[in-house]
């Protein structure tokens, strides 16, 4: 006789509307949206519906949910606050107060038992498993006393449900009717609702799994963020996550010029036109200083390694680079010492020594992978 066990599922700890709504959304999303396509196909105004869409709601999340509200790295007049929380809401990734308070739990306790989204409990947990479970009691919302203040934060939190399927669904539906129709509402609903919020949804999860996952580290590796500029294409420029999670207050996440970071763009846009003030930016020289002291801390484990030691001329370019990376902190902290005592020091002479600690730095990391590759 063979015995079946019944596969039960933990009904108590599954949210069962977050599941609905992520599994029915994604389900319509490969089957209703394709089906549409080729009945139907979609014109110049569904697919520029769409992207407007992606673009409102996924850059409200990462410059108004993320980098205004969570980490205030800068201040924003009303008419920015309102916008991104309306489009926010209709990202359908819960009201701002509860993101934000997930998100400073998460850069308090990353990686630990209290991160909301810990990669350490697997891809998948990350990815969405934390929403579609309750693993844990919700916990109250006192870290986001100071957002509580603004009374447009707490007009989104008591209508957050209305505003994200009126403008979230409604309005594309709307706007589609006028444009063409019942068919033409059904295209906005499916296209610039439904799949656009899946996309967007997908977009900003993968913050939370895949750049814990993928990339580099350059800043440090005492946390599982990483850096990744494919994963920055896709984020509107929050794949850079290993910068975010050193410097979490700068405006900016790709903190190179060349670095791809709409969001930086647009909120250095928005100053211009002084919709938004008080950008945080951190220094060269402290974004370049903490990578030299990762580079030497590095060095120095690897060299020390006894489990994959080096041999020959790896082991001696690697001393040379350590050698190297010493004298330029010491030279930094002259210079430094020299800046105080005179006033008259030339510019140059600085920026000629952040040029060359630049250079050696990124000297030093690509010997480090290059020494973990001949390993």
């Amino acid at each position: 006789m063979v015995w079946v066990v019944p596969f039960r599922l933990p009904a108590a700890r599954i949210n069962w509307t977050n599941s609905a709504f992520l599994i029915g959304t994604a389900v319509v999303t490969i089957t209703a949206v394709p089906w549409y396509l080729w009945h139907y196909h979609a014109d110049a105004f569904q697919i520029g519906m769409f992207l407007f869409y992606c673009a409102a709601t996924g850059m409200s999340i990462t410059l108004g949910y993320h980098r205004l509200f969570a980490h205030k790295a800068f201040e924003a007049r009303w008419p920015v606050r309102l916008l991104t929380l309306m489009f926010g809401a209709a990202a359908f990734e819960n009201a701002a107060l509860n993101w934000v308070s997930d998100h400073r739990r998460h850069h308090k306790h990353v990686d630990g038992a209290e991160d909301p989204y810990d990669i350490s409990q697997g891809f998948w947990y990350a990815h969405m498993g934390w929403i579609l479970f309750k693993l844990d009691p919700e916990p109250p919302l006192d870290n986001v006393a100071d957002l509580r203040k603004d009374p447009l934060l707490r007009f989104q939190s008591d209508f957050y449900v209305p505003i994200a399927v009126g403008l979230g669904f409604l309005v594309p539906a709307g706007l589609g009717w006028l444009h063409a129709g019942a068919v033409g509402a059904l295209g906005g609903f499916l296209l610039a609702g439904v799949a656009r919020v899946t996309v967007v949804q997908h977009m900003t999860f993968f913050i939370n799994s895949l750049c814990h996952t993928i990339g580099s580290r350059p800043y440090s590796d005492r946390c599982s963020a990483r850096d990744s500029w494919i994963m920055a294409l896709f984020t509107f420029g929050e794949g850079y996550h290993n910068y975010h999670h050193e410097f979490q207050h700068d405006y900016r996440n790709g903190v190179k010029w060349w670095q791809w970071d709409p969001t930086k763009w647009s909120i250095w846009t928005l100053e211009r036109i002084r919709l938004v003030s008080g950008l945080r930016r951190v220094s060269e020289e402290k974004i370049l200083l903490l990578q030299l002291s990762e580079a030497r801390r590095r060095l120095d484990e690897r060299l020390a390694c006894r489990v994959t030691p080096l041999q020959g001329r790896m082991r001696l370019l690697l001393q040379n680079s350590g050698v190297k990376l010493h004298q330029l902190g010491d030279r930094w902290a002259a210079i430094k010492a020299e800046y105080s005592e005179k006033k008259d020091i030339k510019v140059e002479h600085a920026r000629a020594a952040l040029a060359e600690i630049r250079h050696e730095v990124r000297h030093a990391f690509d010997l480090l992978e290059l020494a973990s590759a001949v390993a």
